[in-house]
């Protein structure tokens, strides 16, 4: 990983030196010894060896018009495989003629820069959006949504450079606006395995491999790989809230895309109202509960220029979301509730950070003296602390099964939502009608 990391930053003759076991699962006394016999060697000897430089990469020119492969559908995708450009699924082959209908939906030049995406530091220019669009199964009508995307990752806010971590983040996409019911994107039951929803995750995550340079096994690290990139689109009907691209200030018939992340999916909870509990208050207390869960719980309080990011992102079905909205609630005011409800011991959160995670070695009153979590983490084991640093690394997205009373609380690092306009040509129902009728 050492290796790819220092390629992306054109290193091409990077000294490394290699422990030689575990920094999680060591012990101190074994740390130090390895540390001692093998780690410190190796470093002196890298150090007294030629000093490293910076080389200079020539940028090859694109040619729309190369061919890499010609043969028959199945040889095509075999020859793909090969070379490591799919995501071991069969892809659909992108031929000149399928990425030329794409290019119709841009005004941009083929090999117009559109971002530059570590780790690879490789230029994204409409042309190869479009490879990756094709080969995941889009519509040409799908490329301004990509181009959005595509801008998102490139945003500091995402923080591309973080995503190769063992934790296994992955990106998410969400969709707002007109374009939702238009395009035929699921925002209901289902969506992200029905609809357009499953091909736009897809031609990302081949986005993210393909130009990004994120590769399983070399710097894409998940202990346990990862699933699809996927797709969520708001059900704006069904709630009763503004959207969330409405939340980050856009208006509210403007289409936008959204990229997250999240290191899990699922489970789903049911919140139940009885005759004690409402039905909002049971939802509450449920998300409060999910929360404590979660294994980046020990980011959580994190706040400030030394804190690691954290976001939270709350699915909720309209069903649930309308009766918290008969409540009185907003949802600000439901974030509100969740920042100061969400508690945990301070001797469950320190046996967490001591445990669960290699790279915590503070302890909880340590960061509390540092100005990391708020002071309330410097008290007795037994103190109940809030666990969120604030409401604003919570947010609500209302989707799924409006029939149904479900949740989901999903959890990610190192990156913020990220937010932006779809652009779509001056002539775009002419060219998606054009495109419904010719696209092969």
């Amino acid at each position: 990983m050492a290796r790819v990391t220092a390629k992306a930053q054109a290193i091409d003759d990077l000294r490394i030196a290699e422990y030689p076991g575990s920094f999680g699962i060591d012990a101190p006394e074994q740390l130090r010894q390895r540390i001692a016999q093998s780690l410190a060697p190796q470093i002196i000897e890298r150090l007294r060896s030629h000093p490293i430089s910076a080389a200079q990469r020539p940028t090859a020119a694109l040619r729309p018009d190369r061919v890499v492969f010609s043969g028959n559908h199945w040889e095509i995708n075999r020859h793909y495989a090969q070379q490591d450009w799919t995501d071991g699924l069969a892809i659909v082959p992108p031929t000149t003629e399928r990425v030329e209908h794409f290019m119709k939906f841009v005004e941009h030049a083929p090999d117009e820069e559109v971002a530059i995406l570590p780790p690879a530091q490789r230029r994204a220019v409409p042309w190869t959006i479009a490879v990756n669009a094709v080969m995941a199964g889009c519509e040409p009508w799908h490329m301004p949504i990509l181009m959005a995307a595509v801008k998102a990752l490139a945003d500091h806010r995402f923080n591309i450079g973080n995503m190769g971590s063992t934790s296994a983040l992955l990106p998410f996409v969400l969709l707002n606006g007109l374009l939702v019911k238009e395009l035929g994107f699921e925002s209901r039951a289902q969506l992200m395995s029905r609809g357009a929803n499953p091909v736009i995750g897809r031609a990302l995550g081949l986005i993210f491999k393909n130009i990004a340079g994120f590769i399983s096994g070399q710097n894409y690290m998940g202990t346990f790989g990862y699933p699809l990139v996927f797709t969520l689109a708001e059900d704006e009907d069904g709630s009763p809230w503004e959207s969330f691209a409405v939340e980050q200030g856009f208006p509210a018939e403007t289409s936008t895309v959204t990229l997250g992340v999240t290191n899990n999916w699922g489970p789903a909870p049911s919140p139940t109202s009885t005759v004690e509990r409402s039905g909002a208050q049971v939802t509450l207390d449920v998300i409060c509960r999910e929360l404590v869960k979660k294994k980046r719980a020990y980011t959580f309080p994190g706040s400030g220029e030394h804190a690691e990011k954290a976001m939270i992102t709350v699915l909720l079905t309209a069903t649930l979301a309308q009766s918290l909205h008969t409540a009185g609630y907003t949802k600000q005011a439901v974030k509100q509730y969740l920042w100061e409800n969400t508690r945990i011991s301070l001797r469950e959160f320190e046996w967490i950070t001591r445990y669960t995670t290699a790279k915590e070695r503070s302890s909880p009153r340590e960061k509390a003296a540092a100005g990391v979590f708020s002071p309330e983490y410097a008290g007795a084991p037994d103190d109940l602390v809030r666990l969120l640093a604030g409401p604003e690394i919570l947010h609500i997205i209302v989707c799924g099964d409006p029939h149904r009373n479900r949740l989901m609380t999903l959890e990610g690092g190192h990156a913020e939502p990220t937010t932006k306009r779809i652009e779509l040509p001056p002539d775009w129902r002419t060219l998606v009608e054009h495109a419904k009728a010719n696209y092969r």
